[in-house]
């Protein structure tokens, strides 16, 4: 029903003008807001880096190198906010694993650099010229702002892959969009159905500093049209089954390795697929092991659920293969570089 609509029957005779203002605002509040806390987008990165300065701050601090002491994830919350994580051993991947500590300093902009404190006052960081400096109980550290990618970015497909997206056409997906040389998250379907396999999938997030949580990024993966792995910027953050590299509702992943918002960012999974006996009835549930940047995440996982949320396929499990779907969650997530090799 249109607000009018609403407004008019709240102001029928009878009804106190106070109140049906209230219960008008009340009504359209939650829209407001919603459209409010998603702020602005970007979703390529020269655009994100010319307009907006949180752009070039927000990233990465540290070595490349493993056994660094000290490493340091710089995340962007919008208007000039910052959360910045600090990370002993080193970066995700190379150094800081699950259950080293991880210490968070909020920060904001100042007329000269990016500066923050730890509540306790005994940490603090200053953020400039491409380089954080951080202080613990007088002791200063100095990092600089690095790029990481996935080893197996650009991964050519090997003879008797599958080509499901090339950057040419979206001819193997129901529901197919392709923009700029980029399929979108649009619901679609493969139109081929995979049991075992080897796939490999390139997926970019958009920048979009001011939302939150599962409006920051969001879309998924599904093998077999039924188990999901998460797409969403979690870059930063602790690593839960409902941020990139979870299996949603299922196992959170073994280490958050999201790279930044607007990187190219790699999932790598071996897929063996549920067993039946002759009669139709499931013996073993199918099985998943996954990278995420080049990183195992999940080893040979079993998915004992017939699907996870939001899984376009939501019927008992009764025989081994089924679809990818790439899952439209109203964020500008793209993909490319997509490709199958059947087992």
């Amino acid at each position: 029903m249109r607000a009018g609509g609403i407004l008019s029957m709240l102001l029928r005779p009878g009804v106190p003008h106070l109140l049906a203002a209230t219960c008008l605002f009340a009504l359209l509040l939650p829209v407001e807001v919603a459209a409010e806390k998603e702020g602005p987008v970007w979703t390529d990165p020269a655009t994100a880096l010319a307009e907006d300065p949180d752009f070039s701050v927000q990233g990465e601090y540290g070595s490349t190198e493993p056994d660094a002491a000290l490493g340091a994830q710089v995340v962007a919350l919008g208007k000039g906010e910052f959360d910045v994580y600090l990370l002993e051993g080193g970066l995700p991947g190379i150094g800081w694993t699950r259950g080293r500590e991880r210490q968070v300093v909020k920060a904001e902009t100042t007329s000269t650099g990016v500066r923050g404190k730890s509540k306790g006052g005994n940490v603090e960081v200053f953020i400039a010229d491409g380089k954080i400096k951080v202080t613990r109980e007088g002791k200063q550290t100095t990092l600089p702002r690095v790029e990481r990618s996935s080893p197996t970015l650009g991964a050519a497909p090997p003879e008797g892959a599958i080509v499901l997206f090339d950057g040419t056409s979206a001819e193997a997906w129901e529901n197919g969009k392709v923009v700029d040389g980029l399929l979108a998250a649009t619901n679609c379907m493969s139109k081929q159905h995979f049991g075992d396999h080897v796939a490999h999938i390139e997926f970019r997030t958009p920048y979009k500093p001011e939302a939150r949580g599962q409006r920051r990024g969001n879309s998924g993966i599904y093998y077999g049209g039924r188990w999901e792995t998460q797409i969403l910027d979690s870059f930063g953050l602790e690593g839960l089954g409902n941020q990139t590299g979870g299996i949603y509702s299922i196992a959170a992943p073994k280490l958050n390795m999201c790279l930044p918002p607007l990187t190219w960012q790699t999932y790598d999974i071996e897929f063996k697929a549920a067993r039946f006996d002759r009669d139709g009835r499931r013996i073993a549930w199918p099985r998943i092991t996954v990278r995420l940047n080049g990183v195992l995440i999940h080893e040979n996982l079993e998915l004992a659920k017939d699907y996870t949320t939001a899984a376009p396929i939501k019927e008992k499990l009764t025989e081994p293969e089924g679809p990818m779907f790439l899952q439209d969650h109203g964020n500008p997530v793209f993909f490319r570089n997509i490709w199958v090799l059947p087992k």
